[in-house]
């Protein structure tokens, strides 16, 4: 049995020159970067080196990368900074989007606890927002947009460039998500006019438990971490220093190939787009184009995604139906719901995202065992067994 792993959205492998470089720091840079003597300072040069390679990634300044544990402590750090500038101002109105990571979500629902008013901006079909819908929802006493750069389910690229250019003529704070988009789409902090941006190493084939929120001069951030004068007295504790050297390997290496990796990766996807479209009944969410290379999101009417995941599971492929922070819930998929698809159809969903260790080997393998799981649940499915009696309508 073939064994196959299809869930590069949750989380990455590290790549072989990450995991070299982190262990080599382990062994040998052991020194604390906040310390005065030679082998603190030497990890000093190590951090800020890390720093400045990754900033020169993302088109950011070095002092406006500040390392955190990952992608939701940067959401809930820029949104939680931007709510402080808004009450010292009295602007407590938030703008967001319906289908945004539950890191941002979550904490804008802690924030009306708080007196704010948040605004959620639709999808629609496609999975992107309408500029003019922005442009509506800005008030005089709206604080920040934050809305993510590529959704994590479905993959949709937003308008980032534009959403950042109605933000700069409102004078209003702009924050991303970037965790899914970074090394997957052309991405520019300064020329895009964000303020806040959030990544996370695990996405990109680094290791786990470290990120960045970058954040542009003058944006005052909010420390929610107390006890040291680390990252510019915005996050104390001790600086992780081999996770942040093998974060920027990481991005160095998916940089450097990252022309020729993302072609590959989307002929990949395209392939199995092409083989699972063929099962009657099935429905690509998002849009087709606009969107990140790697990520496939598609419903099955009659289905149920749990017992699909687990099915596909013993055939050696693991897979999700959407985000991995919400994978213990037996609830649809709150972004294919901003979608506007029937709970019944959000619950047969599978996303299918790829990266550069897979193979068209795997792709062809994937497109005969969802074929193969899919038959067989409907089979045994008393709503599939409806809708082919007429006694329900098709959705899709």
């Amino acid at each position: 049995m073939m064994y196959i792993y299809a869930d590069n959205a949750a989380t990455t492998k590290m790549n072989e020159k990450a995991l070299e470089d982190v262990i080599l720091c382990m062994k040998n840079e052991y020194g604390n970067a906040s310390s005065l003597y030679t082998i603190g300072q030497k990890a000093k040069e190590l951090l800020e080196d890390a720093r400045a390679r990754i900033a020169g990634h993302v088109g950011s300044k070095p002092n406006e990368v500040y390392f955190t544990s990952g992608g939701s402590e940067s959401d809930n750090q820029a949104i939680l900074s931007a709510a402080t500038i808004g009450e010292k101002t009295g602007k407590k109105h938030i703008i967001s989007t319906m289908f945004e990571h539950h890191a941002v979500l979550h904490t804008l629902e802690k924030l009306k606890k708080r007196g704010f008013e948040i605004t959620l901006l639709p999808v629609y079909s496609n999975g992107i927002i309408k500029i003019e819908d922005l442009k509506n929802a800005i008030r005089e006493d709206t604080v920040l947009v934050t809305i993510m750069f590529a959704n994590n389910e479905i993959g949709t690229i937003q308008p980032i460039a534009e959403i950042g250019e109605v933000c700069k003529e409102n004078k209003v704070l702009f924050h991303t998500d970037a965790v899914q988009a970074i090394t997957h789409t052309n991405l520019n902090f300064h020329e895009m006019n964000i303020d806040m941006m959030s990544i996370s190493a695990h996405k990109f084939h680094g290791p786990k438990g470290i990120g960045a929120l970058i954040v542009k001069e003058g944006v005052k951030l909010e420390t929610l971490i107390e006890g040291g004068a680390q990252e510019r007295n915005k996050r104390a504790g001790t600086e992780n220093l081999p996770a942040i050297i093998g974060m920027a390997s990481a991005l160095d290496e998916a940089m450097k190939n990252y022309n020729e990796n993302n072609e590959y990766i989307k002929s990949l996807r395209d392939k199995v787009q092409e083989n699972l479209s063929k099962i009657s009944h099935s429905k690509i969410n998002g849009d087709i184009e606009n969107r990140i290379p790697g990520t496939l999101n598609i419903c099955f009417e009659g289905i149920e995604g749990e017992a699909l995941l687990l099915l596909l599971d013993d055939k050696g492929i693991s897979a999700s139906s959407g985000s991995a922070c919400t994978s213990g819930s037996l609830d649809p998929s709150h972004v294919l719901l901003a979608l506007g698809l029937p709970h019944e159809v959000a619950h047969g969903s599978l996303r299918l995202s790829l990266s550069v260790e897979n193979t068209m080997e795997e792709m062809e393998y994937i497109g005969e065992a969802v074929a193969d799981v899919v038959s067989y649940l409907r089979n045994m499915s008393p709503v599939w067994k409806d809708l082919q009696e007429g006694k329900r309508n098709y959705v899709i």
